[in-house]
């Protein structure tokens, strides 16, 4: 397939997949969704993959919906935008969801409505100090959705996830990693290669370890602690055979770095 408003890019382990309408801050169209799902079924296919990363060119993320192609003609049928739903944004957050590797999300700029959402459905967020999160659903009279009014509540609490949900305030990097949205910010000019850094080490990792932690973390908010307990035994079981439990206790053993292969 090829892409018009992504950029996608695989290797040595690392799959890139960069939103690219810059002059239109990276909004969503159904165009950009096809194509981001259709690069997201390759990482799914590609064994090799360690970890994905995503990221927006230019100077934001992603600025939500494209309003260009949701407006409401003067006395016209209003929109079902549960279509919209239904058919792009529930999929592209479960498709993110269900990826057996990281995913990483490096937000370089404004991540606003759907786009804030998108980068909160990743596994590991970083951005740049000069980034920010909008829930910008409140001023059109709409509720946070791509997944918005699920992880909001869970990473920083009910009242936080009202205030930013019915205000539409601007929240700035280095207050959403104090507050656990993100994992971390970092100043513009390191941002580029503290990403690689992270991408590197994820990229080294032994990624079936990885895979299940983020299972385990992720089904715990809809289990009994008797429920994790025995998938936390499931789990230990699987990677107790894997080869890179045995690498990782023989490095130990041996007192050197570790050479794992994500298996």
């Amino acid at each position: 397939m090829n892409y018009s408003s992504i950029l996608f890019d695989f290797s040595d382990g690392i799959a890139r997949l960069t939103l690219n309408r810059p002059d239109k801050l990276n909004s969503f169209t159904a165009e950009m969704h096809e194509e981001i799902l259709d690069a997201l079924a390759q990482v799914r296919s590609e064994s090799s993959a360690r970890v994905l990363l995503l990221t927006g060119a230019g100077r934001g993320f992603c600025a939500g919906q494209d309003l260009g192609d949701c407006v409401v003609a003067p006395g016209g049928e209003p929109l079902d935008l549960g279509t919209a739903i239904e058919k792009h944004y529930a999929p592209l957050v479960l498709a993110l969801r269900s990826l057996h590797i990281p995913v990483v999300c490096a937000v370089n700029g404004v991540a606003a409505g759907a786009g804030a959402n998108l980068a909160l459905a990743c596994d590991l967020v970083i951005a740049k100090k000069s980034a920010s999160f909008i829930q910008s659903f409140a001023r059109l009279g709409l509720i946070p959705d791509t997944g918005g009014t699920y992880f909001l509540p869970r990473l920083v609490g009910t009242a936080r996830a009202m205030g930013l949900a019915m205000l539409g305030e601007k929240l700035m990097a280095e207050q959403a990693a104090e507050w656990g949205l993100i994992w971390k910010c970092f100043d513009d000019e390191v941002f580029d290669a503290e990403t690689e850094k992270l991408l590197a080490h994820l990229a080294s990792a032994p990624t079936l370890g990885l895979a299940r932690t983020k299972e385990a973390i992720y089904r715990s908010a809809n289990s009994t602690l008797d429920q994790q307990l025995m998938m936390e035994r499931d789990c230990m079981r699987e990677l107790g055979q894997s080869g890179d439990y045995a690498e990782g206790v023989q490095a130990f053993l041996e007192k050197r770095a570790p050479v794992f292969h994500g298996r």
